[in-house]
């Protein structure tokens, strides 16, 4: 558990700490999101898209896998194209609020 330092230079003048967690996680009150976390976010949410329309089939230009991908597709049929574009507008949607959430500045509680 963090516990609260006694130096007092150890917490600037007016600096809260916000414990989370019972004090597993603390942070600074007023601490902004680093930049690479919030790029983080953009990295993420487009490997899920890319991925999303890119696998969609199956890994079917595998060198190993691919002609069992395709065999099986052929015999289980893929999803229809409306619903891939449902899940993508549903991806996109929660993409634009969580980098909403992310990159929006927000007051202190």
């Amino acid at each position: 558990m963090a516990t609260q330092p006694d130096d007092p230079k150890a917490v600037p003048e007016g600096g809260k700490i916000h414990e989370i967690a019972g004090g597993w996680i603390t942070e600074r009150v007023g601490t902004p999101i680093p930049l690479f976390l919030k790029l983080s976010y953009v990295g993420f949410c487009l490997f899920g898209l890319i991925y999303l329309f890119r696998y969609r089939a199956g890994e079917i230009d595998h060198a190993t896998r691919g002609p069992l991908v395709q065999q099986f597709n052929q015999v289980s049929s893929t999803a229809p194209m409306g619903w891939i574009i449902f899940l993508g507008v549903v991806l996109f949607a929660f993409i634009a609020g969580l980098l909403t959430f992310a990159f929006r500045a927000k007051e202190e509680e």
